[in-house]
């Protein structure tokens, strides 16, 4: 494997396992659009992809009702479900021995910097990262390919820099900037679906990911 100069990571389903604050923030904002769904199991989708893209595309909400989901579940996951995660295993320990190897650490997720921010202090883990890059509360920046584009322009041109995350949009975003990539099959994206996507490397574990970059 390449000596990467930066390591970016998606947050969701790569470095936390958001499930419960994800998919309650959903269902309090469906129950206010007159959309009842009691089994929060229906709503794992929403991990990952951007929400008005996910609004759309399972209820068939318009951009505008969709827009207007999205202000429902952020008075919900502002309050609540921003603290309704938790950490995988391992990945502070990966954190810093990846930090102590002076490799740069960068997050590049579709949530909202804002929320990023306060995820990453609650749990201890900004002291790892070098640049936090996530979408804008408007709206824009949304698409994972703008967010990793954000997250490099601040390093040199000829940096080899690796993407790690969960879903297909992780993958294809790295490919549009010209990066490598890392599918990790213990998150939120199905083994198929991560394949398709055709990243560099693909792993299923935490261990997994630990061997691959932290190898020699």
């Amino acid at each position: 494997m390449p000596n990467y100069d930066l390591i970016l990571f998606d947050l969701d389903g790569t470095l936390t396992d958001p499930w419960e604050g994800i998919t309650k923030s959903v269902q309090y904002a469906l129950d206010k659009m007159g959309l009842k769904e009691p089994d929060r199991h229906k709503l794992t989708a929403f991990i990952g992809p951007p929400l008005v893209e996910s609004f759309e595309h399972f209820y068939h909400l318009s951009p505008e009702q969709a827009w207007l989901a999205v202000q429902y579940y952020r008075e919900y996951f502002s309050e609540h479900g921003l603290y309704e995660n938790r950490v995988y295993e391992g990945i502070p320990e990966l954190l810093q021995a990846l930090n102590d190897r002076q490799i740069a650490l960068g997050v590049a997720t579709s949530k909202p910097t804002c929320y990023t921010d306060t995820i990453l202090r609650h749990f201890d883990l900004n002291k790892y990262f070098r640049v936090v890059v996530g979408s804008n509360m408007d709206g824009s920046r949304v698409l994972k390919a703008e967010v990793i584009a954000s997250s490099i322009k601040p390093f040199d041109r000829d940096s080899q820099v690796l993407m790690v995350g969960d879903r297909r949009h992780d993958i294809e975003g790295a490919r549009s900037n010209k990066i490598d990539s890392v599918a990790v099959a213990y998150g939120y994206g199905t083994v198929d679906e991560l394949q398709q996507a055709q990243p560099t490397y693909l792993v299923h574990t935490v261990e997994e990911l630990a061997q691959l970059l932290l190898k020699d």
